[in-house]
């Protein structure tokens, strides 16, 4: 069955209808397809172009085919366009050819679509953004459970400064509330209603679009047919969004891959999320957060294929558009997939303090401390650099860690330096001087810890 025909003297090739089949994939909308078309007959039925009676019979129909469609078997063996010729033929088969041709006045394939993504992509985002929510839950429980633990901070893979270990587990929360803000804005831009656009040029009847736009939920209707019928800008602000969260997700799980491996040792995993080896006995392996890692990857890519499709099409609908949805399904399925996998991840973690406190001291991520302590001493900053890098040097040649200089031998070593600085060489010591707002002190990180759950309540609400 087709939607179109009339104007033709024959039908499509075989192999031109199996090419441009689309149910395969967009059978994933058949209940928000359902949904709209009985808001579209309740809006026919306003303007009189459907009686009461035939509402109700259609509604009837469509209500009775949101139950069914759960089934398995609902779509068969079916070789049709689209989903949407699938609900016309099971309508006429439940109430008739006449009738069932009635709920395409008044819309085109183009509007319908739309309206069936954006319904879709609605309730998507709001399944993202709840296991955002419960991955953030998680971090900051995982933060809360070691205020204390020092960690050595790193830049170029390399230690750098000491930091607090909730520190370091705040930064993800604010990648991470970002994204919850993307999403927001994202939703806003999905839920406009675009039923009444027409193919391109508006509908001809007088549907109340305001009305069917608060029968769906949306919080407004779109301004401009022709915008609507050759737009994916909101689906491309969805990939946007999706794209920075498994970007997060993966630097996430790049550092723990290394910090939960033996050259750091640092923290474990469950058994739940690790994996053994076929070959090798004593193996176990981060599967989860290498394929979270692998599946950003993925998902980046149908980012890339959505721009590609769109970039050179001209104005309003083009058939290339029917491209976007398979890329859009695999990503919000990879998206909210590997959500849950990192907080299921997150809950198994057990940091191991003492080894990157052990870390820390070890290496000379006190040296900043001990470069500030001379610049508020009076001395110009770049000349403290280079004193204390002179120190650093100085114990790579001895075999000396920061710890096993005394303040006898600091000052001795050079004369900037005043005994009251060598407590700044235990790296716990050097927290304190970064109480500013943002840094790693230690009642800077309690309040933002603080701040960071009360803020996690207001992304409850919906």
């Amino acid at each position: 069955m087709k939607l179109w025909g009339g104007r033709f003297e024959g039908g499509p090739s075989e192999v031109f209808d199996r090419f441009g089949r689309s149910l395969h994939f967009d059978k994933e909308l058949i209940d928000v397809d359902l949904r709209g078309s009985i808001a579209h007959a309740k809006g026919l039925h306003k303007i009189g172009i459907l009686s009461a009676d035939e509402m109700a019979r259609l509604t009837a129909a469509l209500e009775a085919m949101r139950t069914e469609c759960r089934a398995a078997d609902f779509f068969g063996n079916s070789e049709e366009e689209d989903v949407h010729t699938v609900v016309i033929r099971k309508l006429k088969e439940r109430v008739g050819a006449d009738l069932a041709d009635k709920i395409h006045t008044g819309r085109s394939r183009n509007d319908q679509v739309s309206l069936d993504v954006r319904l879709w992509l609605r309730e998507r985002i709001d399944d993202a953004r709840r296991l955002l929510v419960q991955l953030l839950e998680e971090l900051l429980k995982l933060a809360a459970r070691y205020p204390d633990a020092l960690i050595p901070g790193y830049t170029h893979t390399r230690r750098a400064q000491p930091v607090l270990w909730p520190h370091y587990i705040l930064s993800f929360f604010e990648m991470f509330a970002r994204d919850h803000e993307r999403l927001l804005d994202a939703r806003r831009r999905v839920n406009v209603m675009p039923l009444g656009s027409g193919a391109l040029a508006g509908s001809g009847f007088p549907i109340d679009r305001q009305a069917v736009a608060e029968e769906l939920g949306f919080d407004s209707v779109t301004r401009n047919s022709m915008d609507v019928s050759g737009d994916r800008d909101f689906l491309l602000d969805f990939e946007h969004a999706a794209n920075l969260i498994m970007l997060h997700l993966s630097r996430l799980a790049e550092d723990w891959i290394l910090y939960t491996g033996e050259e750091y040792r640092w923290m474990d995993l469950g058994d739940g999320v690790t994996s053994g080896s076929s070959m090798m006995p004593q193996k176990r392996n981060p599967d989860s957060l290498e394929l979270i890692r692998g599946k950003a990857g993925r998902v980046f890519g149908t980012y890339m294929a959505l721009l590609v499709t769109m970039k050179g099409l001209p104005t309003t609908y083009n058939r290339d558009m029917q491209e976007d949805k398979e890329p859009l399904f695999d990503a919000v399925n990879q998206l909210l997939s590997s959500l849950e996998m990192a907080r299921v991840v997150v809950e198994t973690a057990v940091l191991k303090p003492e080894v990157p406190r052990r870390a820390a001291e070890e290496s000379w991520a006190v040296a900043t401390d001990l470069a500030d302590a001379l610049a508020r001493n009076g001395m110009p900053f770049h000349q403290a650099h280079k004193v204390v890098g002179r120190l650093v040097l100085e114990s790579v040649r001895a075999g000396k860690h920061a710890r096993d200089w005394t303040a006898a031998e600091l000052c001795a070593f050079d004369a900037s330096f005043k005994p009251e600085m060598a407590p700044l060489l235990d790296p716990r010591e050097g927290l304190a001087t970064r109480e500013i707002r943002g840094g790693t002190g230690p009642q800077a990180v309690a309040t933002a810890l603080k701040e960071a759950f009360e803020r996690l309540q207001s992304m409850r609400r919906p």
